[in-house]
């Protein structure tokens, strides 16, 4: 019960408040009313009850009920009613006949039954777990799980998604350089504006994922997409189509944007899609899944360790690039001048004369400065190559970012009148 509760207190954000533990009459179910108010869903109360039970030697089964608490009053009966007509622990009579003896809800003709029977299943890296029915599988890690059912159930919880919001002026800046020292190569990077249309961003990071992993694309039909207030999530539901499916699905979840720093941001998405034909049916046991979701959030900040401390370096990268794109327009200009004024004599490796003595104590200056001088071998004007000094970390990042085209110069090599 304990656990249940807590699943409870992350999704509202606060601990509910509980009575007084009590067992039903004739059984070995014991239960516990609770009330709280749930925050993300608008600072609603809500009232419920948790139930646990031993359902073998070395396993316990749990459930619960809740409803809006003005309501819950004259609903707990039909509800534990239902619960109980899908919900047999142990095979046993899970509790007294006030709330057992309704008849049990159909699971087929399109009525609404009550959810499966779940079982807990952990990722192999322990960074989250969920239950799922029987003979349902899992893939998944870094708290991330996705799964599908028997029926083609779909179900994409802790979902990331990853964008550059092109307002940015990292961003814009970044755009400028790749078309301009890109050679060519394709931009792979999405670029989306954060906070600005909210369902429409999650429909195209969802195909452009698809795309990413030759999928055909899925249209999606909203029927719902209210705000979550005082989180950046937002509530979907509605319909899919696809050509990979013989069959629409209906959808409903939760995505929630991130911004993180330079400009960067992300996106997670807590989704199911089930099948049109099984919707009704499994929507109870599609939401249990979903509340039975968690995160060990310890194991995910240690694997995501490296892609956090990559996301704090792109403000850091983002400020080279610019130097960069300034260090290779000083390189370019450097040319131009060195065409005109025909300094296009390379000098031999002697360092004897005073020519020799010049070069060397730039190069030692260099040194104390930490200084590298680069050539761009794109043979700019009509053939002329381009030197230029910039800092270390500066030559660094050109050379890296295409070995091909930048190169450090040796001391003997530097041009007069450009290098020293």
């Amino acid at each position: 019960m304990s656990k249940v509760l807590r699943i409870v207190h992350n999704n509202c954000g606060e601990k509910p408040q509980i009575g007084k533990v009590f067992q039903f009459k004739g059984t070995n179910t014991v239960g516990v009313f609770f009330t709280v108010t749930n925050h993300p869903g608008g600072n609603k109360k809500v009232a419920g009850l948790v139930l646990s039970v031993a359902s073998g030697s070395h396993q316990v089964d749990a459930a619960m009920v809740s409803d809006d608490a003005s309501r819950f009053g004259k609903t707990v009966n039909p509800m534990m009613q239902q619960l109980f007509s899908a919900w047999h622990p142990g095979g046993q009579a899970a509790a007294s006949s006030s709330y057992s003896s309704g008849k049990p809800a159909s699971g087929g003709g399109g009525a609404t039954s009550g959810p499966a029977r779940l079982h807990m299943v952990t990722l192999p890296d322990n960074s989250a777990s969920v239950g799922v029915p029987d003979g349902w599988k899992i893939d998944g890690g870094g708290g991330t799980m996705n799964f599908t059912g028997p029926h083609k159930e779909i179900f994409l919880l802790n979902f990331c998604f990853h964008a550059l919001d092109p307002r940015n002026p990292q961003v814009r800046q970044g755009i400028q350089m790749e078309r301009q020292y890109g050679g060519g190569r394709p931009d792979t990077n999405l670029y989306l504006p954060y906070g600005v249309n909210v369902p429409q961003a999650f429909v195209t990071l969802f195909q452009d994922t698809q795309k990413k992993g030759n999928i055909p694309p899925t249209s999606f039909q909203f029927s719902n997409t209210s705000q979550i207030p005082g989180h950046p999530c937002v509530r979907l539901e509605g319909t899919t189509t696809s050509s990979a499916d013989a069959e629409d699905h209906e959808f409903f979840g939760v995505f929630c944007e991130d911004l993180k720093q330079g400009g960067f941001w992300g996106a997670n998405l807590y989704m199911a899609l089930l099948p049109k034909s099984v919707a009704v049916q499994e929507h109870a046991t599609a939401q249990a899944i979903m509340a039975s979701f968690q995160v060990n959030q310890e194991v995910v900040n240690a694997i995501a360790a490296p892609g956090i401390a990559a996301i704090k370096a792109i403000g850091a990268r983002a400020d080279a690039q610019m130097k960069s794109a300034e260090a290779a327009h000083d390189i370019q200009n450097n040319a131009e001048r060195a065409r005109q004024n025909s300094y296009t004599t390379h000098y031999s490796n002697s360092n004897d004369g005073q020519d020799g003595r010049a070069r060397n104590n730039q190069g030692f200056e260099n040194y104390l400065l930490d200084q590298t001088v680069v050539e761009d071998n794109n043979m700019y004007n009509n053939g002329t190559v381009g030197h230029g000094t910039v800092d270390n970390s500066t030559a660094d990042a050109l050379i890296k970012a295409d070995p091909n085209r930048y190169s450090s110069v040796d001391t003997p090599n530097y041009w007069q009148g450009t290098d020293y």
